[in-house]
């Protein structure tokens, strides 16, 4: 029997620049989230009721079904709210890559998790705290978080495709333990075509290059279209299954909340109702939605996130017991062996995926070409600075091309040390195992405008990866080895 799986509601994904004061809102009213956290795809926080599924529980569900499993030597790229230093997080297992969001810049926020979402999915993979037995689903699996969402969820979608082709070209750096993954718990209502969308497109390049995007359905509870990029064809579509409180999937059902589409469907279903993971103390989640927390240390959350972030993990399994199959072989697998439920979508089932043939098939989705609107696949979201909003061809620096990005993403030249498409976003140091050198280049967003208006963060100067030295694979200077991390109230 599959092991259940649940998720909960998109919250994090594009969306507007807001500020938040400390005040918890009750739990019987609480505040609507802004739109910046409706795109990252789990919002259904408040009111969870019943005691809700561990990680720990599936985690020992899922290990059964592949006959003893821990992620060993598969890497997993979260795009994502970034993460913090809490305990059930060992920093053994996860990889700061580059902070690409808005906070970037302020010394006390880079990479860390202001929202709360990033954690919570990062518990859910590759958590692992021996005082507590707290366990994620893949505990051995690598985890590289790129934070591109702020407190409020804020991030342009320019930002998330720089992240998705910073893991294809740094997908193989560490040898021991490559990319083979990416959790995207985040969608836009864009309803540009997929051959052209550029977001479409960075996606597809990924998964051409051998790294399996496991993008979250989306929310919405209605049947008209999946979001972007989870309507893509080629990637694996994701959605939550209502588990009951039980790790057997005899009494599993479809959540209510799922996005579904007339014309592209979800591919599969995993646990994402009520799930138990890794709080963030201090968090915006944290703070709107108090009645979500268990007991001090843990966090109960709803929505095709948590799905995305269950259905990774049980890949990180799947692929270390057979690290040769391709990205394709995977979603015919899962899709294959997948536990019928009512509604004619599938609950993962990695008992038998793991014993099943290897598909010989390929995939016949059509291929995006990557060359339409930035704006279009922004869909109704926008970042907003100073009252002015970034719209149009323009990415958070300036001019975008799509059709001269395109290709460069798909030669892997993107990305030039710390620079992505001639704009500088983080520090040149990255060599894959180590950090050249602890000085990162000086320039800083200086002003760039967009159409005839300026847009641009002027509190972004010049940190980029900060000024720590990278240590192994791990931050020394500012990362989980430092005193100086400690659980803020984020305002």
């Amino acid at each position: 029997m599959a092991a259940h799986r649940t998720v909960v509601a998109g919250a994090l994904a594009l969306g507007l620049v807001f500020s938040f004061g400390n005040s918890a809102a009750s739990v019987a009213d609480p505040p609507p989230l802004d739109q910046g956290s409706r795109l990252w795809h789990a919002d259904a926080w408040s009111n969870a009721g019943g005691s809700g599924l561990t990680a720990t529980d599936l985690s020992s569900a899922y290990s059964s079904q592949v006959g003893g499993g821990d992620g060993t030597g598969v890497g997993i790229a979260l795009i994502d709210t970034g993460v913090v230093n809490v305990a059930g997080l060992p920093a053994s297992q996860v990889v700061n890559g580059p902070d690409l969001s808005f906070e970037s810049q302020s010394a006390n926020l880079r990479y860390l998790d202001t929202f709360g979402h990033g954690t919570h999915l990062a518990g859910i993979i590759v958590g692992n705290d021996p005082a507590t037995g707290f366990r994620g689903i893949a505990p051995k699996a690598k985890l590289t978080s790129i934070k591109v969402g702020a407190s409020g969820g804020a991030v342009d979608v320019s930002q998330v495709i720089a992240g998705i082709d910073w893991v294809v070209q740094h997908r193989n750096d560490d040898k021991a333990n490559p990319i083979r993954i990416i959790t995207l718990a985040y969608g836009t209502d864009s309803t540009q075509p997929t051959f052209y969308d550029p977001l479409n497109y960075a996606v597809e390049n990924a998964w051409r290059n051998g790294v399996v995007v496991v993008a979250a359905g989306g929310n919405t509870g209605t049947v008209a279209t999946l979001t972007n990029p989870a309507n893509d064809p080629s990637v694996l579509s994701v959605g939550s299954a209502s588990v009951n409180n039980t790790v057997s999937s005899a009494d599993d059902t479809a959540s209510s909340f799922n996005s579904r589409g007339t014309v592209r469907n979800l591919d599969l279903l995993a646990p994402g109702e009520q799930i138990v993971s890794l709080r963030d103390p201090g968090s915006y989640l944290d703070q709107t939605y108090p009645g979500a927390r268990v007991g001090d240390k843990y966090f109960r959350g709803s929505g095709s996130s948590q799905a995305a972030a269950v259905a990774s993990a049980g890949i990180a399994l799947l692929l270390q017991k057979r690290p040769t199959l391709t990205p394709d072989q995977v979603k015919a697998l899962l899709k294959g062996t997948a536990t019928a439920l009512p509604g004619g979508v599938g609950e993962l089932n990695l008992a038998a995926a793991v014993k099943a043939a290897t598909p010989a098939a390929v995939q016949s989705a059509g291929t995006s070409a990557g060359v339409g609107s930035l704006e279009s696949a922004r869909g109704t979201n926008h970042v907003v600075h100073d009252n002015q909003q970034l719209v149009g061809e323009f990415d958070i620096f300036g001019g975008f091309n799509s059709a001269v990005w395109a290709q460069a993403a798909r030669g892997g030249t993107a990305w030039n040390g710390g620079v992505w498409m001639g704009r500088r976003m983080a520090g040149d140091g990255w060599t894959g195992t180590s950090w050249a050198s602890k000085t990162w280049a000086p320039a800083a967003w200086a002003g760039e405008s967009w159409a005839d208006e300026a847009w641009y963060d002027d509190t972004w100067s010049g940190h980029y990866w900060s000024g720590g030295t990278w240590s192994g694979h791990y931050w020394s200077g500012h990362y989980w080895s430092s005193s100086t991390w400690s659980a803020k109230r984020w305002k």
